[in-house]
């Protein structure tokens, strides 16, 4: 998927330190570092404080803004921002867990983690998501696809899909129901 004009112009507005855009950036992709986190520690069987997941959030972002931004500079837009960002951020936050594994605790035999591997977690892995999205009807299995999938935000998913934005959570909260019942009921996973 390629760079979203409204990704475009968040990072250049970044760039160009213009005022509110890091804060613009953080809002969009908070929830992306967070749930970067909870996978990476999932993955490695670690859990996580509070504590210690605010800490990992806050190095991937303290990582973004080192060096002038460089990160985002080396971005070249290849792809969606949030599938960059999300590389980005897995490796920062394997970095810090494998330097310091100290501070988290491994889980005990047999023990799902906090953060078990959800229907959302599952994006890295696109022809399952392709897959599960073609369960869902039409309107249902684009919102699910354009916020999970490409990033976009509650008013662009709105504006895209002709549905009133105070729907779209709902929705999403629906799908992410019927997928999960999905996923249970398969035998496969």
């Amino acid at each position: 998927m390629a760079l979203s004009d409204i990704d475009r112009n968040l990072i250049e507005r970044c760039l160009a330190h213009k005022p509110h855009a890091w804060e613009d950036f953080v809002d969009r992709f908070m929830g992306l570092v967070v749930h970067v986190v909870n996978h990476t520690a999932a993955n490695r069987s670690m859990r996580l404080s509070q504590s210690d997941r605010e800490d990992l959030v806050s190095e991937v972002f303290l990582t973004l803004v080192d060096n002038d931004l460089a990160v985002l500079r080396h971005f070249r837009g290849n792809s969606s921002l949030a599938t960059y960002l999300t590389v980005v951020a897995r490796r920062i936050v394997v970095r810090t867990l494998v330097a310091a594994p100290s501070h988290v605790a491994p889980l005990a035999d047999g023990e799902i983690p906090s953060a078990a591997v959800s229907v959302e977690s599952r994006i890295e892995d696109r022809e399952e998501v392709a897959q599960m999205l073609q369960s869902l009807a039409g309107t249902e299995a684009d919102v699910v696809r354009m916020y999970h999938m490409e990033g976009k935000s509650y008013g662009e998913i709105s504006q895209a899909a002709g549905v009133p934005e105070n729907s779209i959570g709902p929705m999403l909260t629906r799908a992410r129901t019927k997928l999960r019942q999905r996923a249970a009921a398969d035998p496969s996973n």
